[in-house]
C-alpha cells in the first residue's frame, strides 16, 4: 500500500477544475461508466469549483505535494426534498486509493452535509465499484432498492441512503 504522508483535504479551487475533470474522465471508464446516464457526461465536470460554490454545496479535493489526486462533494439532491443531499463525484486516482483518503473524504463531506442542515444523504453508484461500496457501508449508508431524485444518471444500478442521527 502506498502511503501519502502529507495528503490534505481542502475545498476545490478554480485552478483544480482541469485536474478534477481529468480524474473523472480517467476513473469512470475503469468501471465502464462512460456515455450518457453517468456523471462523466455531466456539464459540471469541467467547472466543478463553480458548480459547488452555490449555497448548500461543497466539494473537496485530496492533494499531495501540490497534485490533486481525487475529490468528492455534496449538494442538494436534484428532484429530492430539501432535507436530502447527494454525495457526488467521489473519484480517486489509483495512488490515492487504499490509504485512508476515501474514509477521510467521506467524513469531511458528511460533516459538510450536516453543517448545511441536511438530514439524510443519498448516493448512487455502479455494481463493480466494490471498494467504494464497502466504504459507503462502513460509513453507515444502507443499500436501497430504487433511485431517488432526478439525477439523470440512469446508468447507475446501486443506490444508498444514510440518515443522520
Amino acid at each position: 500500500m502506498t502511503k501519502l504522508p502529507d495528503y490534505q483535504l481542502r475545498p476545490i479551487r478554480s485552478e483544480d477544475d482541469p485536474a478534477m475533470a481529468a480524474i473523472i474522465r480517467t476513473v469512470m471508464p475503469e468501471f465502464g461508466a462512460i456515455g450518457s446516464g453517468f456523471a462523466i457526461a455531466d456539464p459540471e465536470v469541467d467547472w466543478m469549483s463553480r458548480a459547488y460554490a452555490e449555497l448548500r454545496h461543497a466539494y473537496f479535493v485530496v492533494e499531495d505535494d501540490g497534485r490533486v489526486l481525487g475529490g468528492c462533494g455534496v449538494a442538494p439532491l436534484i428532484g429530492g426534498d430539501a432535507d436530502t443531499c447527494e454525495l457526488r463525484k467521489m473519484y480517486f486516482l489509483p495512488e490515492a486509493r487504499g490509504i485512508g483518503a476515501g474514509t477521510s473524504m467521506m467524513q469531511h463531506c458528511l460533516d459538510a452535509a450536516r453543517d448545511a442542515g441536511f438530514k439524510r444523504c443519498y448516493l448512487e453508484t455502479l455494481a463493480g465499484m466494490d471498494a467504494a461500496m464497502r466504504l459507503y457501508e462502513r460509513s453507515g449508508f444502507r443499500r436501497i432498492t430504487a433511485p431517488m431524485g432526478a439525477t439523470g444518471h440512469g446508468g447507475c444500478n446501486a443506490f444508498y441512503l444514510l440518515e443522520f442521527q
